[in-house]
């Protein structure tokens, strides 16, 4: 079993969306592994998971603590945040869920807590007022422990400076969608990035050509160096100050059989 590095030197982790999929099984994971050890297995072979379940209901307590067990100390969980939060019209109202998914058990991940996704509708258009609301309600820590929040928005009246000025005042990352439909923001807003690559396919053996994953690989590092690499859309703000970030890159949808061996190949190339 290739093991991927216990850490990163520029703090770069990738991986995939969820762990549990049937036609991964024989072929990212062995034919001979028993489900309940596909986690275990995928631990060690990314560096990272994004934790999709959470986003359609709360997940029990004894769920967060056998995810903690069953991984390395190094390993790290970004959870997609629950859509009732989210798919509302007004945003302001969404506090009740918002404390309902912390205490849900969440912090039970420890150190292994990474990023909160808080992804949006495509319907859903900017309104400064009610985001800013909605950003006031994401909790910087809980219980000493800090949290990290990323939104991903899906249309684009969010490609504007206004929005990027908010997420910036509130450290929240804007989730960077590549190779899809969605709009592309790459302006970078917080101390990390959190970018969500979707163009895997079945032409190749590996989900993408290997220009394409030269290409990420590159991506990723210069985003770790805290510069947005050319190729990539901002919007019409002020481009931020060159600092070291941490980078959260997960190879999600496309064509998902793909996936894992598109996010352990990035590994190798950094």
């Amino acid at each position: 079993m290739a093991k991927a590095p216990s850490s990163q030197s520029a703090n770069i982790r990738i991986g995939i969306g969820a762990w549990t999929y049937a036609p991964w099984r024989g072929t990212f994971y062995p034919s001979d592994l028993t489900q309940s050890r596909e986690l275990e297995y995928a631990s060690k072979n990314l560096t990272s998971i994004e934790i999709n379940g959470t986003f359609y209901g709360l997940q029990k307590p004894a769920s967060y603590e056998k995810w903690y067990q069953e991984t390395p100390d190094d390993f790290v969980f970004s959870l997609k945040a629950p859509r009732y939060a989210t798919n509302r019209k007004v945003l302001a109202d969404a506090g009740e869920t918002i404390e309902r998914f912390f205490a849900s058990g969440v912090l039970l991940l420890k150190q292994k807590l990474g990023p909160i996704n808080w992804q949006f509708a495509t319907t859903k258009k900017f309104d400064k007022e009610d985001f800013e609301a909605f950003l006031k309600l994401l909790p910087a820590s809980i219980e000493g422990q800090k949290l990290r929040h990323a939104v991903e928005v899906r249309n684009d009246t969010f490609k504007t400076a206004e929005f990027i000025a908010l997420a910036r005042k509130y450290n929240v990352a804007v989730v960077l969608a590549g190779d899809s439909e969605y709009p592309q923001i790459a302006d970078l807003t917080a101390p990390f990035v959190y970018a969500r690559i979707m163009g895997t396919t079945d032409k190749q053996a590996k989900g993408y050509s290997a220009k394409a994953l030269d290409t990420w690989a590159q991506r990723a590092r210069q985003l770790a160096a805290g510069t947005t690499p050319d190729g990539l859309e901002t919007s019409a703000a002020a481009p931020a100050k060159t600092a070291t970030r941490d980078v959260y890159l997960y190879v999600i949808s496309g064509f998902k059989e793909r996936n894992p061996a598109a996010a352990m190949a990035l590994i190798k190339r950094l």
